[in-house]
């Protein structure tokens, strides 16, 4: 028999690559989401993470040898994202347990593990670059640290291995995920070309200038694999990204490139996505219309809030993945060429011109 991977969050940018990558190995992939269509290929499993019995009806049957934990809940404050996420890990887990087959579990957070929640997000007392596995948590309540915890605890009252991921920004398609900057950059670059607004960069003077890093949702996959099948990578914490580094000065112009647009020169000043695109849902659906495209909802392909968030900070963002090196991890993934491969089938899949 081969072997079985549940793949939680199927549907988004982390588990819609991870579940692609383990079928192609051979593995028996089931994908639970809440509501959208999962790839072909995989086994679909519909549950809400907050129910406990509608998990348990969902996933009767299923035995995982491996779980691949990659999705999350927004709610409206951190204490509630705490309470709310760290219930979706625990309810998932305890359901699992009476058939004993997992033998790992693999948790993607992200480098808020470093940077604080969004409530605090890039403030107070923050570890230096580049970011280590070893700096540890900060001292503020954190939602990727009751996730942790949920996880750690299972493993030590169940006996699985686990292994903690903590990506940069993403690069990779999904339709309706809450960040998701590499289309939404998508989306604007084509708002700009449609209409000859200026294409001009979002965040602040630190990101456009500053030394930088990001995550291919690809390369996350081979990672998160990686992790699952060596057992020295078993019991630990990575940071992943695509090993290389860049300016947003010169990968805006790269982006722009791509479109066939100029870039608007940047000033310094910070004038966010979320207000450049706020009245532009309907300025979408008419381009979408004439253009043929197979999504009129620019809410479900444009997360602006969450692009502004990285692009704004005011503080440099490099991460170390030295650790995975020493264990044999060894897979690179150019930044530009990810964000064109995730452009070209956007365009194959009629979500932009």
């Amino acid at each position: 028999m081969g072997k079985v991977a549940l793949v939680v969050g199927a549907s988004g940018i982390v588990g819609n690559a991870t579940a692609g990558l383990l079928a192609q190995e051979g593995w028996t992939v089931f994908g639970l989401a809440r509501h959208s269509a999962i790839q072909r290929g995989i086994t679909p499993i519909a549950a809400d993470l907050r129910n406990q019995a509608d998990l348990t009806a969902a996933l009767a049957g299923v035995k995982p040898d491996a779980v691949f934990i990659a999705t999350w809940s927004r709610q409206a404050n951190e204490a509630e994202n705490i309470r709310v996420n760290g219930a979706m890990v625990r309810n998932l887990l305890d359901v699992l347990r009476p058939a004993g087959s997992v033998g790992h579990v693999a948790l993607v957070t992200g480098l808020k593990h470093y940077l604080g929640p969004f409530e605090a997000y890039g403030k107070g007392i923050l570890p230096q670059t580049p970011f280590r596995e070893d700096q540890g948590r900060l001292e503020v309540e954190n939602f990727y640290y009751a996730q942790e915890d949920a996880v750690f605890a299972a493993a030590t009252r169940d006996g699985f291995g686990w292994s903690v991921h903590r990506p940069h920004t993403m690069i990779g398609k999904a339709v309706g995920n809450a960040m998701n900057m590499g289309t939404t950059l998508a989306v604007y670059a084509t708002i700009c070309r449609e209409t000859g607004r200026p294409f001009r960069f979002p965040g602040s003077a630190v990101q456009w200038n500053c030394l930088t890093d990001m995550t291919d949702a690809r390369l996350l996959a081979r990672h998160l694999l990686w992790a699952t099948t060596t057992p020295a990578a078993c019991d630990q914490a990575f940071n992943v990204v695509n090993g290389d580094v860049f300016r947003w000065k010169w990968m805006w112009c790269r982006i722009a490139d791509w479109f066939g647009i100029e870039p608007a020169p940047f000033d310094g000043t910070v004038l966010p996505l979320e207000t450049q695109m706020a009245e532009d849902a309907p300025l979408w659906r008419d381009i979408a219309a004439r253009r043929g495209l197979s999504e009129t909802d620019i809410s479900r392909l444009a997360s602006p809030w969450h692009t502004d968030a990285d692009l704004g900070r005011p503080i440099e963002v490099v991460t170390d993945m030295g650790k995975s090196r020493r264990l044999g991890f060894t897979a690179y993934q150019s930044t530009d060429d990810a964000f064109f491969d995730l452009f070209e089938q956007l365009r194959a899949d009629r979500l932009i011109p």
